[in-house]
């Protein structure tokens, strides 16, 4: 059994020290692009500050014969790339592909000093948190890599949800949870073949209406509303996620062409508590950095509270609603987050600052 101050020490000698707190960097989006595809490639320098997070895909969407051409290629753009405000990821194989080794031993010693996250795949428990940990601690060491690189798992298998928690608190190393809702929906046999969203089977119905005679037309034309398959799921990620002090995030959303229906998706994600969610597409990257962020109404609302309520103590009526600590403390969530985006996305900057700051 490691005790509590033996969680902070380095698992290998000569690694860098782990962190005490994930740093909150602004993630709104994080692109996935494969970087065996020289035409995608290429584009990745001009993407450097149009987007929060930049990630070099692995995975499954590399097919298995072009997985060598894939990792060297991310090799080449975090070599040749300077990332600036943009975070560098990568999604490494999963763990029990004959890829993953390859991909650590690969990626660490070559552009490890540029890595800021490495997501992890289908994991299903903290013993796969732990086997990670350990090999970038070793290879970290090896090379003389100041800054410990950071894991996000995936949430992808109904034995992960189970261990979530557990998976949360494996390592200082943990910067945050995915929802992963194909792989996921097949693990848990569920009966969808949809990447994220809600689907029209799941749903409420409304009450049929009374007939004259006081019984119900249950034949009658009745409103429905479409339902969404991971609500459970990503509730219960946000709050493992908060409890541990790392970042809940949304993943993939399937269907290109409807970005309506992904602005939606983004937008319950982000009320629920996630930070940002994934692009698969470049259109999807301006939907993840304007739902990912608060309003100007937000913005404008939360600071009138803050200037109203002082020393955060008592209630204020504001536009005949009351506020009080609890909402102070909602309101600060929201003008810390817009302080952070306000100082990497001009934009946002320029709409914050044109918010009248009320007197306090």
């Amino acid at each position: 059994m490691r005790t509590a101050k033996d969680f902070f020490a380095p698992l290998a000698v000569g690694a860098p020290a782990p962190l005490r707190e994930i740093p909150a960097r602004p993630s709104r989006a994080i692109h996935f692009f494969d970087p065996g595809n020289e035409k995608m490639a290429a584009k990745i320098p001009a993407m450097v500050g149009t987007t929060d997070v930049l990630l070099g895909n692995l995975e499954d969407a590399v097919k298995a014969e072009n997985k060598e051409k894939a990792r060297n290629g991310l090799v080449r753009i975090g070599q040749e790339t300077d990332f600036g405000p943009t975070q560098f990821w990568t999604r490494i194989n999963s763990l029990d592909s004959p890829w993953v080794l390859d991909d650590l031993t690969t990626l660490v010693p070559a552009i490890g000093d540029k890595l800021d996250v490495i997501m992890v795949p289908k994991v299903q428990g903290a013993e796969d948190i732990h086997y990670i940990d350990r090999i970038l601690a070793q290879l970290e060491a090896k090379v003389g890599i100041e800054k410990p690189i950071q894991v996000h798992a995936i949430l992808e298998t109904a034995r992960g949800v189970a261990n979530i928690e557990e998976i949360c608190g494996a390592s200082p190393r943990m910067q945050g949870l995915s929802l992963g809702p194909a792989d996921l929906a097949a693990d848990r046999r569920m009966k969808t073949t949809r990447v994220g969203g809600p689907h029209p089977g799941y749903l409420v119905r409304g009450d049929a209406p009374r007939t004259d005679d006081g019984g119900f037309a249950y034949d009658a034309e009745r409103s429905t509303y479409q339902q969404d398959l991971y609500h459970y799921t990503i509730a219960r990620m946000v709050d493992a996620c908060v409890m541990h002090g790392i970042f809940p995030y949304w993943g993939p959303f399937g269907d290109i062409k409807d970005t309506v229906a992904c602005e939606d998706q983004f937008r319950n994600a982000f009320l629920l508590g996630c930070v940002g969610a994934w692009s698969l597409h470049p259109v999807q990257i301006g939907i993840a950095n304007r739902v990912f962020a608060p309003s100007v109404e937000d913005v404008t609302h939360a600071r009138r509270v803050i200037a109203a309520m002082g020393d955060g103590t008592g209630a204020v009526m504001i536009d005949g609603k009351m506020e009080d600590d609890a909402s102070l403390k909602q309101c600060l969530v929201q003008v810390e987050l817009a302080d952070q985006l306000a100082a990497i996305d001009p934009e946002l900057k320029e709409l914050y600052d044109a918010i009248e700051t009320p007197e306090a």
